[in-house]
């Protein structure tokens, strides 16, 4: 009987397995047929040039039917998997949890962790260019502490300030890189014109950026979510538009050229006996400057966070907040939303004049080109990302990113695989894309999906980022 009963069972369990497979078959193909097509103008056919100048399509189908077979085998895995979940949950009654992972650390680890992780980034930081220099030399240390170090370091601090619009106060911005291009003009017009140092070009950057903070702040003061957006989208492409065609001041396309460089208060980073390397008497190197220049972004971020974590404590930090978890329970309380809005916009748009001015004076020359809306798109990126509200992983999403988008220009091993004619700086967005999609998947909420209370009465008690209302102040 015991047998019969086996058999049966046996029979049953692989007609169930036939027909799971047969709907994710059909469900995978489906997805595939939909990658083939999405493909079909992208990756299939390419223009390029022959010996007469003129546009041939070239096919390669060969690229296109291996993104749909990728595509269909994930699907097939997925739909599997998921269904194999619900019919043991059919079966025993009871719902089945998602595959176990790693066993989380202890309470008392994961607090110690969160507490010193930001202490030992800024000391690893800090080493960062001395150990590089040492292990790699001047030549071979120079692109990661200037590609990858500081190019990282503008974004960190970048998106640390749209973190208190977006991520505190809940003011959804797409135009921030607006504040950003009125920091860097503001310091190559005032340098170029008037012959002021960095140091006091740096608080000008900041306190004009923070001034147009304020006269985008008025007209917006009763907007919310898409219109925000909407509205915050058109005053960057105003301030871009206004780059180009106001020559007269801003030198259109061609820009602001020959800025002048950054001193350690008054000593230059030059082969000079007034130089940096003489006054200190050292041997002189270019990569000096690089350094300085790293070391000085990290103290601006540093002071962008230490300001951060300063105002979300105080009144005004608590106000940002209300406003993102419900404006209207935030006017009934008293607090007058029309100043905090304002604050949290110009705040935000201070850093960002900061690292505008900061990105003028590494590069020694700005333009509007460098001032379009995927810089606005990246910020927020890193924002959404890292998980808003979040300081530490704002920062590892801006490593993530703008390091990952770095990595991706040394894919020459994939012309191994593709062909010498295959280019992987075409592809680096795609593949960002492919990275922010599962991003969103699997991690709705951010990198850091916990929040931190701005206030506690007897213990600091981590909540789930799925409890924060952001993006709707």
């Amino acid at each position: 009987m015991a047998t019969v009963e086996t058999l049966e069972s046996t029979t049953r369990t692989g007609s169930d397995i036939g027909t799971r497979a047969a709907a994710a078959a059909r469900d995978a193909a489906f997805a595939g047929v939909v990658t083939l097509g999405l493909c079909f103008p992208i990756v299939a056919l390419r223009a390029e040039q022959d010996m007469s100048n003129q546009l041939v399509l070239q096919q390669r189908w060969s690229w296109a039917i291996i993104a749909a077979l990728l595509v269909f085998a994930a699907r097939f895995g997925v739909v599997m998997i998921r269904g194999q979940m619900a019919a043991r949950a059919a079966a025993t009654g009871f719902p089945v949890a998602a595959p176990a992972r790693a066993a989380k650390a202890p309470s008392r680890i994961r607090a110690a962790i969160t507490r010193y992780i930001g202490i030992i980034g800024v000391a690893v930081l800090f080493l960062f260019p001395i150990v590089t220099n040492y292990y790699l030399g001047s030549s071979g240390s120079l692109k990661w502490i200037n590609n990858y170090g500081v190019q990282i370091l503008i974004y960190v601090m970048l998106g640390w300030g749209l973190n208190i619009v977006v991520g505190l106060a809940g003011l959804l911005d797409l135009g921030y890189v607006a504040f950003y291009a009125v920091g860097a003009y503001s310091y190559a017009l005032l340098s170029t014109t008037l012959g002021l140092s960095f140091w006091l070009c740096l608080p000008l950057a900041g306190l004009l950026a923070a001034l147009w903070g304020v006269i985008l702040g008025f007209p917006v003061l009763r907007l919310r979510g898409d219109y925000l957006a909407i509205v915050t989208l058109a005053f960057g492409e105003i301030i871009r538009m206004i780059l180009i065609n106001f020559t007269d001041l801003t030198n259109g396309y061609a820009g602001i050229t020959e800025i002048p460089k950054a001193t350690l208060f008054g000593i230059p980073f030059t082969d000079t006996p007034g130089g940096f390397a003489s006054v200190f008497g050292i041997e002189y190197s270019p990569i000096q400057r690089t350094i300085f220049l790293f070391y000085l972004i990290l103290c601006m971020a540093l002071l962008t966070n230490f300001v951060t974590i300063r105002l979300r404590r105080l009144p005004m930090g608590r106000a940002w907040e209300a406003l993102r978890e419900d404006e209207i329970a935030c006017r009934s309380l008293g607090i007058n939303t029309v100043t905090t809005k304002l604050t949290a916009f110009a705040l935000g748009a201070m850093f960002a004049g900061f690292a505008g001015s900061f990105f003028a004076v590494r590069q020694g020359f700005v333009s509007p080109e460098s001032f379009t809306f995927i810089e606005s798109a990246t910020i927020l990126a890193i924002v959404v990302l890292g998980g808003m509200g979040s300081q530490i992983g704002v920062a590892l999403a801006a490593v993530v990113m703008i390091g990952g988008t770095e990595l991706r220009r040394e894919l020459d091993w994939t012309k191994q695989i593709f062909g010498d004619s295959f280019d992987p700086a075409q592809y680096r967005m795609l593949i960002f894309g492919f990275g922010m999609v599962a991003m969103m998947i699997w991690r709705p909420r951010g990198i850091i999906q916990t929040r931190e209370p701005s206030i506690f009465l007897k213990e600091r008690k981590s909540v789930s980022g799925s409890l924060v209302k952001e993006g709707h102040g």
